[in-house]
């Protein structure tokens, strides 16, 4: 039996705006089978949502947190939730 996805709220603080980083967070993500979104918000992070199996989101949270990203990451803090929405995709906001 398979188990309920799960949704990964991080929000990454470092430099992570005008970097690619959105564009590299989507493309790990997809890799990974999971959907959801990144978009930068006005204080200089990016809001990271995804959904999917909760190991696909630990291996994001790693990539995420494993200081080969663009730009640079300083802190990630995180939330997990139930997936309480259907999300198709993953995309760039």
């Amino acid at each position: 039996m398979s188990q309920p996805d799960v949704r990964l709220t991080a929000w990454v603080h470092g430099q992570v705006q005008g970097v690619g980083f959105r564009w590299w967070t989507r493309c790990r993500a997809l890799e990974l089978g999971l959907t959801g979104y990144a978009a930068n918000q006005a204080d200089g992070r990016v809001l990271v949502v995804a959904q999917g199996p909760r190991g696909s989101g630990e291996q994001l949270l790693q990539l995420l947190r494993g200081g080969a990203t663009p730009g640079r990451v300083d802190n990630v803090v995180v939330d997990w939730s139930g997936a309480s929405e259907r999300i198709a995709g993953f995309s760039e906001r």
